[in-house]
This record gives C-alpha cells, sequence and structure tokens, in this order.
C-alpha cells in the first residue's frame, strides 16, 4: 500500500466542519488548565459519555490526566478571540474571562452554547493523541450560532457559506 500523503490527508481532514470547544480542567495544584479542541463528541447517552483527545506532545497532558475531572465549554460564534487565544500554545489562563467553577474545580466559560462538567472515567492513547472518555455530571445549554473549525480557521457559519 502507498505511503499516504499526509499533508492531503490534513487539508481532506479539514473538510469537515466541527464545532470549537475549549476543554477546561483543574490541575492538582489549583491552577487552571484550558486549551482550543475541535475533537470533541458526543459519546453515549445511557451512560452519558463524551470524548475529547489531546496530542500527546502537549504540555497541558499531565495536568488533564491529573486532574480527574473536565469541562468541555462549547463555543458561541461571538466566542471567536476566546477560541483563538486559547488555541495558543502561551495564553494569558482566565485572566479577564467570566466563569465559574465547576465540578472537580473546572472553569466553566459564560456566554458558551454549552458546557459539559465530566469525571474523567478512562484515558486510552490511540495513535500521537491522548483519547479522554468523561462522564457527564451536569451540563448547560442556551441557543446560539456556533463557532465552526473548517479548512483550517475557527469561523463564524456565515463567513464560510454554511449560514
Amino acid at each position: 500500500m502507498p505511503a499516504l500523503d499526509m499533508r492531503g490527508l490534513r487539508d481532506a481532514l479539514g473538510r469537515f466542519a466541527t464545532g470549537v470547544t475549549i476543554i477546561t480542567g483543574c490541575a492538582p495544584d489549583g491552577r487552571a488548565l484550558g486549551l482550543t479542541v475541535n475533537s470533541f463528541s458526543a459519546l453515549s447517552l445511557a451512560p452519558p459519555l463524551v470524548s475529547w483527545s489531546l496530542r500527546l506532545e502537549s504540555r497541558a497532558l499531565p495536568g488533564f490526566l491529573a486532574a480527574g475531572h473536565f469541562a468541555v465549554n462549547v463555543l458561541a460564534a461571538e466566542q471567536q478571540l476566546l477560541g483563538a487565544r486559547f488555541a495558543r500554545r502561551c495564553n494569558d489562563g482566565f485572566a479577564g474571562i467570566a466563569h465559574r467553577r465547576g465540578a472537580g474545580g473546572c472553569p466553566v466559560i459564560s456566554g458558551s452554547l454549552a458546557s459539559f462538567e465530566c469525571r474523567t472515567s478512562r484515558s486510552i492513547e490511540a495513535g500521537d493523541h491522548m483519547l479522554f472518555v468523561g462522564e457527564v455530571l451536569n451540563f448547560e445549554s442556551v441557543v446560539g450560532a456556533p463557532l465552526l473549525f473548517f479548512a483550517g480557521r475557527l469561523a463564524p457559519p456565515a463567513s464560510i457559506g454554511l449560514a
């Protein structure tokens, strides 16, 4: 079988529009963790499970593995700057961001379309990523337009012709 064109594969995967989330946690030392992720997925309703993945090379991995809980904050279209902020390796954390502490001390970001407070039920190494599976303990949602990730960029639906 011929080797895959990895750039082409990445471009093809980018044709799948996904929602954008900020996954948050609380490290054992109390430090708030947060990063932008588009690999979030519903996994099961009974029991209520969700999943997301993080590169094994991420500096945030040890903190999320030790946290025991995580929160998924599904971003609204108007939260594009927030999504970009937490996509950078060096962000200034939660300074100036309206949030409350949820299950396990995880930040739950105000203004999100939905949030899911979860207990980590397992983490599974899969290729170059760690897959986190969490049991949903609490959730909230509102109606609104989502922020999307499409063709390598964050965008509200109208800006990529999906309104």
